[in-house]
C-alpha cells in the first residue's frame, strides 16, 4: 500500500476567536510552554488575550498575528509530542510564519517578534477606513480582469488571495472595492462579501509595510528549511534561506497563491492535509481544490483537543495500514 504524504497547513488572520488554544494549554505541557514563552518574549499577557480577552483586543492586528502564531505552534508541539510529523508545510499569509517554525527555518521566539511588528506595519501602512477587502464567491476567474478594469477610475483594487476554485479575495481602496463587488455580482458571482479587516492586505497599498518588514527580518536568523515549505508568492518549494526573506517581504503586498500552493502539493502526492490553528477555513479550501482536480484528499482541522484526538487516531490508523 502506498505511504501517505502528510502536509501541515496553518491559517492566517481572520481565523482568531476568544478562547483559542486554552484547552491545549490546560491539557499539554508542550502547549503550555509555547504560550508561556510567547508572554515572556513579547513582554505582554498574550495568553490572556487569546483565552479570555475581548474580541476588540484580539482583533488588533499587532495582537492577532502573534496570538494566531502562538496558538498554531502550541497545537503543533502537541502533535509532535504524539509522534506526528509532516513532509510538506504551507501557511496562508501570516500562517507562513507558523509554517517556517515547523520547517525549523525560523525560531518561534524570532517569529513572534517579527509578526508583532508585521501586524503594526500593516496596520499603519493605510489609514483606517481608506482600504479594505472583499471575498468574491463563485465567479468565473476569466472575468476577473473585467472587474479590475472597471475599478480603475475609482481606486486601486487587486487580487489579494486565490483561496479556492470558488473563492478569491480582492483588496484595495474602499470606493474601488464597492464597484468591484457590484460588478462581480453582475458578472455572475454568487456573492461579494466585504471582510471585517482593518487594512487592504496583500495589495500594493502595503508596499511601505514590506519595506519596514525587510528591516525587521534582517534582525533574525533564517536557516535552510528541513521540510518541503511552499511559499505563498510563487506556490513553489522554497528551501534556500536567502530566498525566504525576500519572499516574506513581497508577500505583504502581493497575491497569496493558496489554491496554486495546494494544487502543487496534491500534484506532489500529498493526500492528507492537517490544518493546525484556529478556524477551519483552510481545510474547507483544500476539499474544494482537491474536488476540482478530481483528486481524493483527506482534509482535517485541529483547533481543539477533541479534533486533535480524532486526527491523531485517524493518522495512526492510516500508518498501521501502510
Amino acid at each position: 500500500m502506498k505511504k501517505n504524504k502528510l502536509a501541515f497547513i496553518f491559517p492566517g488572520q481572520g481565523s482568531q476567536y476568544v478562547g483559542m488554544g486554552s484547552d491545549f494549554y490546560e491539557s499539554f505541557a508542550e502547549s503550555r510552554k509555547v504560550f508561556d514563552e510567547a508572554n515572556e518574549v513579547l513582554n505582554m499577557d498574550l495568553k490572556s488575550i487569546c483565552f479570555n480577552g475581548t474580541e476588540e483586543d484580539l482583533k488588533k492586528t499587532e495582537n492577532t498575528q502573534p496570538a494566531i502564531l502562538a496558538t498554531s505552534i502550541a497545537i503543533l508541539k502537541a502533535m509532535e509530542a504524539r509522534g506526528i510529523d509532516c513532509e510538506y508545510t504551507a501557511g496562508l499569509s501570516l500562517g507562513e510564519y507558523s509554517s517556517l517554525v515547523t520547517s525549523k527555518s525560523l525560531e518561534f521566539k524570532d517569529a513572534l517578534k517579527v509578526v508583532k511588528e508585521r501586524g503594526r506595519f500593516m496596520q499603519e501602512a493605510v489609514p483606517l477606513g481608506v482600504g479594505g477587502m472583499a471575498a468574491i464567491l463563485g465567479l468565473d476567474k476569466e472575468k476577473l480582469p473585467l472587474i479590475i478594469q472597471k475599478t480603475k477610475e475609482y481606486g486601486i483594487v487587486e487580487v489579494a488571495n486565490y483561496n479556492s476554485p470558488e473563492q478569491i479575495v480582492l483588496s484595495g481602496e474602499m470606493k474601488g472595492l464597492k464597484v468591484a463587488c457590484e460588478e462581480a455580482v453582475k458578472l455572475g458571482a454568487k456573492k461579494a462579501v466585504p471582510l471585517s479587516v482593518s487594512a487592504p492586505f496583500h495589495s500594493s497599498l502595503l508596499s511601505s509595510a514590506g519595506e519596514k518588514l525587510k528591516n525587521e527580518l534582517s534582525k533574525v536568523d533564517i536557516r535552510e528549511t528541513q521540510k518541503k515549505f511552499i511559499s505563498n508568492v510563487d506556490a513553489k518549494i522554497s528551501s534556500n534561506k536567502d530566498e525566504i526573506k525576500p519572499k516574506l517581504v513581497n508577500q505583504v503586498s502581493n497575491s497569496v497563491l493558496w489554491q496554486q500552493s495546494v494544487e502543487y502539493m496534491i500534484n506532489e502526492g500529498v493526500d492528507t492535509f492537517v490544518e493546525l490553528g484556529p478556524g477551519k477555513s483552510l481545510s474547507g479550501f483544500v476539499k474544494r481544490i482537491g474536488k476540482s482536480m478530481g483528486k481524493e484528499v483527506k482534509s482535517l482541522s485541529v483547533n481543539d483537543v477533541n479534533s486533535f484526538e480524532e486526527t491523531i487516531k485517524y493518522i495512526k490508523s492510516v500508518k498501521d495500514n501502510e
